[in-house]
């Protein structure tokens, strides 16, 4: 979880900590200049990462390929990278078991009068308090930079900084608990006469990295003179139109009429303005009543009607009326029909082409409870895009929406991909989930071959849906969408706004687009 809400005590001026897991250490770096740039034009306040890395060497500005003790083949069958960064000192290594620090906090202001040697120090500082609240006497060995122990013989933690335009990056990383042989391929920091250890080896004692975190944020807190608060707990960015106007009033005239639900009612969505504003909606199949209970989403949950046969007929119906170029339908989960509503979604398909000459459609559905033969009724419509939402973390899924099987909603994107179909998935952030695990689960989408992938924050809709965790910056979405197309995914929509059907057609679009490009090229 990301921990209490409460602010850590300190002396009024508040840094946000930003619980990343594990990331890669490319995209933690990534993730440190997209917040710099923000710290810089003051769209954020000063930040605190934390992370732990899978394996990898880095080599700051004074360092290089010379630091190395085995050549790089031995490294690469040990899944171990090498990255050259633009940080002081020489090679370090980071990897399970060592909690890593950065700070993104500007320097020479009222809260950080410092200049970078200061800060330097209060980092070291911060690293010898930690270690002081585990009963581990630590120091400094002059000039070398980092925390040592044992008379200053082995090095415990590792400090290398960076500033642009008066805003630090990169930091502090302490070793837990890590694997201490991957020490041994490198020379660290340059001395060969040095050695490396760790709190667990010291203590003779496993130490586990929750244990470490909370004290380093303690000591952190303590030596800088700030309070600490886990996440954004405020968001001005969130503003969205209100649903006014003389084309919003025909667009509740026109669903009422034909006696439709739209998930952007239901739902509560916040983009219901600005969509129906423009004349679009997402139609909602299956009644207003949802047969599961998850704990983010605003449908009433309950005992459903049986299908209203007409529906997809009047689906369609409105699609035309309103001249749609692309046609989002999407249903609540019905865990009481045999078919959990396949065959409505496949009839609905059907009408809005039969209806709307020219149309593309998308299907967002459910998992159908697992079953192949209903899920074979919506794919043998084949519709334009196949959607199903992944939502959250898989950590997060009994806590969330305890009805639904990660794995599951994994085979349905990939038994549609393998028919032929587009696919596409969402993910809501801002419910508890770290950055790590929401890139493992954008690479779980694309080892399955998702298409297209919408990443929006999580509102609470109302006082019974789960509470929000943290507010997820506007910059943290602009990296995730840069992530998400380095992963492979052909459209990526990252906006604290964004909604799984949010421009739908404009991703459609935007794909095949694409693929006309690499078609005209490679002939």
């Amino acid at each position: 979880m990301i921990g209490p809400r409460k602010p850590l005590s300190g002396a009024g001026h508040t840094v946000s900590v930003l619980k990343c897991g594990t990331l890669e250490y490319r995209w933690a770096l990534q993730l440190q200049e997209r917040l710099v740039a923000a710290r810089q034009r003051e769209a954020v306040g000063d930040l605190l990462l934390l992370v732990e890395h899978r394996p990898v060497i880095t080599f700051g500005r004074g360092g290089g390929a010379e630091d190395l003790r085995v050549p790089e083949a031995t490294l690469h069958r040990q899944g171990i990278s090498l990255i050259q960064t633009d940080r002081g000192g020489r090679a370090t290594y980071h990897g399970p078991g060592q909690l890593v620090v950065y700070p993104i906090l500007k320097l020479h202001t009222p809260a950080h009068p410092y200049d970078p040697h200061t800060y330097l120090w209060r980092l070291e500082e911060t690293a010898i308090a930690c270690l002081a609240r585990f009963g581990i006497a630590a120091g400094r060995q002059e000039p070398h930079p980092g925390v040592w122990v044992g008379d200053a013989q082995r090095k415990i933690a590792a400090v290398g900084i960076a500033l642009q335009r008066g805003v630090t990056y990169h930091g502090l990383a302490l070793n837990v608990d890590p694997p201490l042989e991957h020490f041994r391929y490198i020379t660290p920091c340059g001395l060969a006469d040095k050695g490396v250890t760790s709190m667990a080896q010291v203590l003779d004692r496993p130490v586990s990295l929750a244990a470490a975190e909370a004290a380093i944020l303690e000591a952190f807190a303590h030596v800088f003179e700030v309070d600490l608060e886990f996440g954004f707990q405020k968001a001005p960015w969130l503003i969205a139109p209100a649903p006014l106007g003389e084309r919003v009033e025909q667009l509740y005239g026109l669903f009422q009429g034909l006696r439709l639900h739209t998930v952007c009612e239901e739902a509560l969505c916040p983009n219901i303005g600005e969509c129906w504003g423009e004349g679009t909606a997402t139609f909602m199949l299956l009644g207003d009543i949802c047969t599961r209970h998850c704990r983010f989403c605003a449908v009433m949950p309950g005992r459903p009607s049986p299908p209203d046969p007409m529906e997809p007929v009047r689906v369609a119906e409105a699609a035309a009326r309103l001249g749609l170029h692309h046609v989002v339908i999407t249903m609540v989960a019905r865990d009481d029909l045999p078919d959990g509503g396949a065959a409505q979604v496949a009839t609905a398909i059907a009408e809005v082409r039969r209806r709307c000459n020219g149309a593309t459609v998308e299907a967002l559905i459910s998992d159908f409870g697992g079953s192949v033969t209903a899920l074979e009724q919506v794919i043998s419509a084949r519709p334009d895009v196949l959607a199903h939402n992944v939502e959250t973390v898989p950590r997060l899924y009994p806590v969330i929406q305890p009805r639904k099987d990660y794995q599951r909603t994994q085979g349905v994107l990939a038994w549609a991909k393998r028919a032929g179909l587009m696919v596409k998935s969402g993910i809501i952030l801002g419910m508890g989930e770290t950055r790590g695990e929401v890139i493992q689960v954008m690479k779980d989408l694309r080892r399955v071959g998702c298409d297209i992938l919408t990443l929006g924050q999580y509102l609470q809709p109302t006082a019974q849906q789960r509470p929000v965790v943290e507010y997820i910056h506007p910059a943290e979405f602009g990296w995730y969408r840069e992530v998400g197309l380095s992963l492979g995914f052909r459209a990526v929509a990252a906006d604290p706004l964004v909604r799984s059907s949010y421009q739908a057609g404009s991703l459609l679009r935007q794909v095949r687009s694409a693929v006309s490009i690499a078609n005209v090229i490679s002939c």
